[in-house]
């Protein structure tokens, strides 16, 4: 058994008027994520977990912020995109743990939303997401309600039984 781990991380400013989205999911809130795609720091810290736990370099790289293809993108195809990698090289997600970093909105209600919604992304059982929302105690970018972070981390494993070694 081969088992990797990778760490990702994500800030985006607020902005008025944007929507919020997280996870693939729209949060009402009166401010959403600044990016050059949708913003969206869930799907984006994921994706930089999986391609590092791949090898395979960040997701500025591969779809970076100067190409015009990437404005307002929909940050499944970046996460599609990390995944496709991933099971070119045998691997499949074990678990991923997320830690949301917002003051605001709380995000408790729409946790379970969001958890389901990257489970069906990453093609596996609800019980292998977890989604952990902080806030930053009024301290910082994120308390003063300036921006919003995500850290992921991700377990991925691959079977190389049966697999010819040169051995």
């Amino acid at each position: 058994m081969d088992i990797r781990v990778g760490l990702g991380h994500d800030t985006h400013r607020l902005e008025e008027g944007r929507p919020l989205i997280l996870g693939g999911i729209t949060i009402e809130h009166s401010h959403g994520l600044a990016g050059h795609s949708d913003g969206d720091i869930v799907l984006h810290a994921l994706t930089d977990a999986i391609l590092g736990a791949i090898g395979a370099g960040d997701i500025g790289e591969l779809y970076p912020d100067t190409e015009a293809i990437w404005k307002g993108a929909d940050s499944r195809i970046f996460i599609e995109g990390a995944l496709a990698r991933m099971q070119g090289l045998g691997y499949e997600v074990v678990n991923t743990d997320i830690i949301i970093h917002a003051q605001r909105p709380k995000l408790g209600p729409d946790k379970e939303r969001i958890r389901d919604h990257v489970a069906a992304l990453l093609a596996v059982e609800p019980d292998r997401v977890n989604i952990k929302a902080k806030t930053g105690e009024k301290v910082g970018h994120i308390g003063r309600l300036e921006a919003m972070a995500c850290q992921a981390v991700v377990l991925l494993q691959r079977d190389l039984r049966g697999r010819d070694h040169g051995f």
